[in-house]
């Protein structure tokens, strides 16, 4: 009851008014407080047997001066406690040992003599207690505290300290810690003779966090004190082996503790769990729990790190001498460098590294990582569904350990890694939890000073490692996470830069793994072009690579079987199709796309940009649209649009205005079993149907990507650089690029732009004029229906 005077319900009603005098030397007793006292003093000695043959009550109060062996009313101090007698023992020289319970505060009005003993005057003392929000706080944070003190000083009984974690009720909690902790007589009077609880409170959180403190400074040297007073094995009773090898055990894992230098809150932490080891028996499932906790707290770095190289022209070297090309890339990791080197600190947003498979990626961060002179680990996430992949579990479950960031840490041994999270767009979630929410704070440069493990459950400091991440499509990563992260592109390599890192890196590593010596097999820049254009198609290098491998393997089998000339082979590109088999891969694109009603689109794919034929054919029927190729909705949606815009300028094109009536379209992307979905392919399929409708041929040079609307706009897309790289790669001259994505015509390679003519484009006309021929055929033919002749 909020504002209220309150009385024990537990005390006797009514309180008596005239009670033997206990007077206490040293001693301050609470309510609710059960305490054994010896009694010598003959008039204590009466007043407790005048008592017992009564309602065994008693005032009892603390002496203001110990000394003092028979105390008048000036002597004590008028705020006692209302005490109950529960046992008696009678000692043989005459004195007593007495249990008494504490009951209720009272104070004294009177003393006076009687029978040998004094008798006090009292009257009852109600408690104040606001019983609010704050208050309920209040005694939340005390408990806390008083668990603290609990574990550090090892003196509170478990019952006791589950009683204080249970009780509800502020006054009893008050009282049943003061009786606890190891206060002054003087602290003790005052918080008894104090009607305010909270300001009872108040004063016991204030000594709580004194002897806390005391305590945790003390912890530090408890093992080492603990271990000092054991007493020695004598001969005649021996240690056992389990014995000694648990001492052993506990004064390394001690000498492990100090050597690592860990913060001194994880120290003492350390040092508790290592007493608690030594109690345990050796072989004990808990031993071995704690065993592996304290193991893992000295092996992970806390203080050890590397020291940076500050030579950016060396760093520079070491990114050259591993990755060719990628210029712009090794621009920005060098800068990103610098800042770190400059700043001593890893600061701004994490980098991420964005492109198709086997660009370089995760070997990127690997030659950061050695251009700093610092250690490297990776962490595969992709498929990764469970938080605790990150945070750890705790040490509740069977099989625990830590999450992968402080695995990682473990493995490199410093606190100033580089630290390369391969595949982030890959992660998943599910029931166990979201992995990407627990990543917020490890790549958050202002929350991962203190890292929060699972297992370890306490704060590690990640401020100094550097989070290099990598992905193959950026829409697939959380936006929060995206928020934290700047991206660097890298765009599928050029036919040149494939031939260059065949020369220097593939062919050397697979003679090498092969068992051949290099002077056994040699490709020229036509062998190895051969095996680009003719035997792979990708963004990266690793079917590259593999082809190479194939290539070196036949080399192998010949020379282990004596059919190798000394003076080794020389592969030219006529000699692929007997080593690899027929090209998989011709250029027929350029072919087919001069044909009516066929247009030269492009895409983009994780695996980098790819050129898209669209093909269109006008078939007798009631204007009906067929859409085949497993195309996606919005890829329909945008076929759609093409028509409905060919349509619309209809007159303007010279299609007779009732042809969309008698003819069904029928609209057709090769690679039927392959998905196609987005917007960019909308000017490549008007494009296809106008020439179609207008028996005008495309021209074969020319590829275009760009989204159409219905009056004929070409708007910007994604992926320019890509597809620009697979409009080279497969011979176009002429790349027409929407007007809006002008500003990436810089990003696209100079190779390519040298020899890429690249024209934005803003309308549909503009689309026309530069993808179709001049010359139409004959219009009877269009009348008649037969379109198409072959």
């Amino acid at each position: 009851m909020s504002g209220a005077q309150r009385l024990d319900a537990s005390v006797p009603n009514p309180i008596p008014e005239r009670l033997p005098l206990l007077p206490l030397r040293d001693v301050v007793i609470f309510p609710h407080m059960t305490l054994p006292l010896f009694v010598g003093r003959p008039a204590s000695v009466a007043a407790i047997e005048w008592a017992e043959s009564r309602d065994r009550l008693l005032f009892a109060t603390a002496q203001k001066r110990p000394d003092v062996s028979e105390p008048q009313q000036a002597d004590v101090h008028a705020v006692g406690t209302l005490v109950r007698v529960l046992q008696i023992f009678r000692l043989p020289d005459g004195t007593m040992r007495v249990l008494v319970e504490g009951v209720a505060r009272v104070r004294l009005q009177s003393l006076d003599a009687d029978a040998g003993f004094a008798f006090a005057t009292i009257e009852a003392m109600s408690e104040k207690c606001e019983s609010d929000r704050a208050l309920t706080s209040r005694v939340h944070r005390v408990q806390a505290q008083f668990a603290e003190f609990a574990e550090l000083s090892g003196r509170v009984p478990d019952e006791v300290r589950m009683s204080v974690l249970e009780l509800e009720d502020p006054v009893q909690t008050a009282y049943l810690i003061a009786s606890q902790i190891l206060i002054r007589v003087s602290a003790r009077q005052e918080l008894l003779e104090s009607e305010d609880v909270a300001i009872r409170l108040e004063v016991l959180r204030r000594a709580l966090s004194k002897e806390n403190a005391q305590l945790r400074r003390r912890t530090m040297e408890v093992v080492r004190e603990s271990q000092a007073k054991k007493p020695q094995p004598s001969p005649s009773a021996p240690e056992s082996d389990g014995d000694r090898d648990g001492m052993a055990e506990i004064e390394e894992l001690d000498r492990e503790i100090r050597r690592v230098h860990m913060p001194p809150a994880v120290e003492t932490k350390a040092l508790l769990e290592l007493d608690r080891l030594a109690r345990m028996p050796v072989f004990s499932p808990e031993a071995t729990v704690t065993r592996s906790y304290i193991s893992w707290l000295t092996t992970v770095p806390w203080k050890k790190k590397t020291r940076d190289r500050r030579n950016l022209d060396q760093a520079q070297k070491i990114l050259d001498a591993d990755h060719y090309g990628l210029a712009k890339v090794k621009e920005r990791m060098l800068e990103h460098l610098a800042v770190v080197q400059l700043t001593r600190q890893v600061r701004g947003p994490i980098l991420c590294l964005v492109g198709p498979p086997g660009v370089g990626k995760t070997s990127l961060g690997r030659s950061v990582a050695k251009a700093l002179g610092r250690k490297f680990a990776r962490i595969a996430l992709g498929g990764v569904r469970d938080e605790a992949e990150i945070r750890g579990h705790r040490r509740t479950y069977i099989g625990s350990m830590p999450g992968r960031i402080l695995q990682a840490m473990k493995k490199v041994g410093t606190v100033n890694p580089v630290i390369l999270l391969d595949e982030i767009d890959k992660l998943g979630a599910d029931y166990r939890g979201d992995p990407s929410a627990a990543l917020l704070e490890v790549l958050d440069p202002e929350q991962n000073r203190a890292f929060n493990d699972h297992y370890l459950e306490v704060d590690y400091d990640l401020s100094q490692v550097l989070f290099i991440t990598t992905a193959n499509e950026a829409s697939g990563i959380p936006q929060p996470l995206l928020d934290r992260m700047e991206f660097i592109r890298l765009p599928g390599y050029l036919e040149s830069e494939k031939r260059e890192i065949a020369k220097r890196f593939l062919l050397p590593k697979q003679v090498e793994a092969a068992g051949l010596a290099n002077r056994d097999v040699r490709l020229d820049d036509e062998a190895i072009l051969g095996l680009v254009r003719g035997y792979t198609r990708e963004a990266g290098v690793r079917s590259l690579e593999r082809e190479l491998a194939s290539v070196c393997r036949k080399m192998a089998r010949r020379k282990a079987g004596g059919d190798l000339a000394k003076s080794g082979v020389s592969v030219g590109v006529s000699n692929l199709p007997e080593l690899l088999g027929p090209p998989r891969f011709t250029d027929e694109v350029l072919e087919r796309a001069g044909r009516l009603g066929v247009a030269t689109g492009l895409a983009w794919t994780e695996a980098g940009g790819e050129v898209l034929l669209v093909e269109v054919r006008a078939l007798p029927g009631k204007g009906d649209l067929l859409l085949t190729g497993k195309l996606g909705e919005t890829m329909q949606e945008s076929a759609r649009a093409a028509v409905s815009f060919v349509r619309s300028e209809s007159a303007d094109l010279g299609i007779e205005p009732d042809f969309f009536a008698k003819f069904d379209l029928h609209v057709h992307v090769p690679q039927g079993a392959v998905p196609k979905d987005g917007p960019s392919a909308g000017a490549a399929i008007a494009l296809a149907l106008i020439s179609a409708l207008t028996e005008r041929s495309t021209r074969s040079t020319v590829a275009l990507t760009g989204e159409i609307t219905l009056r004929g706009k070409i708007l910007p897309v994604g992926g320019i650089t890509e597809k620009a790289v697979a409009a080279h790669r497969t011979g176009v001259r002429t790349l027409l690029v929407p007007e809006g994505n002008r500003r990436h015509i810089s990003e696209i390679p100079e190779e390519i732009r040298n020899e890429l003519e690249i024209v934005p484009v803003e309308r549909m006309d503009q689309v026309l004029k530069a993808g179709l021929t001049r010359a139409r055929r004959s219009p009877r033919k269009r009348r008649s229906g037969r379109l198409y002749a072959a």
